[in-house]
């Protein structure tokens, strides 16, 4: 039999609508992660390189052998992030991951940049109840997003791709192209 916490969990990760601000099951797994953040961001130097690792392959769902983000990084849940080989990811990294959020091998992500699997429902009632779904997403393998690019719930990037600066991606990229703008586009093939 599944416990409550299972129940919700499973909840958040299908897309339904579930709460996500006063759920009793699911705050105090945010406060945890919260705090595995602030230590990371706040006591660990960056000359800490072991203990900085460590701390992210104890928080993240999967690691590849060889990866790095910089601090200051920020994710809701941390277990539902999977990175892949040779992951690497400036300044400011923000992973909102009630879903399952998958980075593929050598993938960078520049500063200030952000991906969300949250959203919340537009219907005024139910999102001022703390109503919220998710929608994993998925980069292949070989993307480079440009500084300042937000990616929005259920998009898939495909492998071989650029995202330009400062793109909000809210639909699928292909594999092989670069892509631009809001919304982002692909505006001509790569490979």
């Amino acid at each position: 039999m599944k416990t409550q916490l299972e129940i919700e969990i499973e909840k958040m990760m299908s897309g339904q609508l579930y709460d996500a601000n006063y759920n009793d099951q699911l705050l105090p797994l945010l406060e945890a992660t919260s705090e595995k953040c602030w230590e990371y961001n706040h006591l660990l130097r960056p000359s800490q390189v072991a203990e900085r690792e460590a701390l992210l392959r104890g928080l993240l769902g999967k690691t590849g052998k060889r990866f790095k983000i910089n601090q200051p990084f920020y994710c809701d849940y941390g277990f539902n992030i999977e990175i892949g080989e040779d992951f690497f990811a400036n300044f400011n990294l923000v992973i909102l991951d009630e879903a399952k959020v998958k980075i593929g091998d050598h993938v960078y992500i520049a500063p200030n940049c952000g991906l969300y699997t949250a959203g919340h429902p537009l219907d005024v009632d139910r999102r001022n109840a703390g109503m919220e779904y998710s929608l994993p997403i998925t980069v292949g393998n070989n993307v480079w997003m440009g500084a300042g690019v937000h990616v929005m719930p259920g998009v898939t990037i495909g492998d071989n791709t650029v995202i330009g600066a400062g793109s909000i991606v809210v639909h699928d990229i292909p594999a092989g192209v670069l892509a631009v703008g809001n919304p982002c586009r692909p505006v001509r093939k790569i490979h």
